[in-house]
């Protein structure tokens, strides 16, 4: 799931006019002169410009609250377009971006809750179009084959697991639960490309918005392993599931998916992972979070790989460090393969606080990388 904020998956794909690339504060100590700058607190989102034309424009964000916040941009009719988390007080954070002309809202949400506090920007002009590398043309081909490939696995799996749902079959459920959910997951760098989908299929209970039906893998999550139960509302949930994953299915061809989507999606996820998977929250019925765990490495992977020739011609030094992060987290989640295992891993509440803690510095220890890739292969 791509954290509680599901709202970005209601982004249509037509409405991802701002492709962002995060990363912290770097060279310039918070944007320099050419940068809009963001002033956060725990009552104000301050611009220091809003407006400015269309093509490359940087965020230089600071904290001056006392609460960890949250900066978004949103497109018309509160699509998510981007968003930076875990901004803490005192602390900035760059987001660069690529946007073309039209009409957005920053906010800020200090405390990481609500609607934010919101400053309305324009962007005007036609922007600069950079010529684009051809081979990133080429990973974004190969990656959306990718994508297409999990869908289409995917299905079968679900509809195996759904079948066992329909049939009152919970144990049964129980064993292709996880196994359903690995394509799904490997995909989920680039899941506000689906539209609405990942609210649908992939939100937790405490992600819904007021008024939202919770349907989806985690509704029937907890009607097995919590209620151990299923009725007629569960099967009808089954059939939802593969409805909406058969939509998801149609859409991959026609996603807005490139370069630095594929890039900051892959960021994104693994700070998900540190905040979501590794503390056990994702899969808080199940304890199946090993699973989703794993194929979120998988698909943050594959878009790297695709993407290394250029990034590792841009910056070989980022590449050689982002090929050693990613062979020591594969490598430590190997330790909890479980042979006998429905979905080949150990149950996530066997795994002790220290080896959760080993987890949660492995990711850490790549995300730091992994959030310079974007702004390698677009420079």
């Amino acid at each position: 799931m791509r954290a509680v904020h599901h709202l970005r998956g209601a982004a249509a794909a037509a409405a991802l006019t701002l492709l962002a690339v995060s990363g912290c504060a770097e060279k310039d100590g918070g944007g320099g002169s050419g940068a809009i700058q963001v002033t956060a607190s725990d009552s104000a989102c301050k611009v220091s410009r809003t407006e400015f034309p269309a093509g490359h424009v940087k965020l230089a964000v600071e904290n001056k609250g006392s609460k960890v916040t949250e900066v978004y941009i949103y497109a018309p009719g509160d699509r998510i377009v981007t968003e930076r988390e875990n901004i803490g007080p005192g602390t900035k954070a760059d987001i660069t971006a690529e946007v073309k002309a039209g009409s957005y809202e920053i906010a800020c949400k200090p405390g990481m809750k609500g609607d934010g506090i919101r400053q309305k920007v324009t962007a005007t002009g036609q922007g600069s179009a950079k010529p684009q590398d051809p081979r990133l043309d080429r990973s974004v081909a190969e990656y959306r084959k990718y994508v297409q490939a999990q869908a289409d696995e995917t299905l079968p799996k679900a509809e195996k697991f759904a079948a066992a749902v329909k049939a009152g079959d919970i144990e049964g459920a129980k064993k292709t639960y996880a196994v359903s959910r690995v394509g799904w997951e490997r995909t989920e760098p680039v899941a506000e490309s689906f539209g609405d989908i990942d609210p649908k299929v992939d939100v937790r209970e405490d992600g819904l918005e007021q008024g939202q039906t919770w349907t989806g893998w985690h509704r029937l999550e907890k009607a097995l392993w919590t209620d151990k139960k299923i009725g007629a509302a569960e099967k009808k949930l089954a059939d939802q599931l593969i409805t909406d994953l058969k939509d998801w299915q149609k859409r991959v061809g026609t996603a807005e998916i490139n370069a630095t989507s594929m890039a900051n999606g892959a960021k994104e996820l693994l700070d998900e992972v540190a905040t979501g998977k590794v503390t056990g929250e994702e899969e808080r019925y199940s304890h199946t979070d090993l699973v989703d765990f794993h194929a979120n490495v998988e698909g943050a992977h594959k878009s790297y790989e695709l993407l290394r020739p250029v990034a590792a011609e841009r910056d070989p030094a980022l590449a050689a460090e982002l090929d050693k992060q990613f062979k020591a987290l594969f490598t430590l989640l190997d330790k909890y393969r479980e042979k006998g295992s429905p979905d080949g891993f150990a149950a996530y509440d066997t795994v002790g606080k220290d080896d959760r803690k080993e987890l949660s510095d492995a990711v850490n220890a790549l995300a730091e990388p992994l959030s310079k890739l974007a702004a390698a292969v677009a420079s």
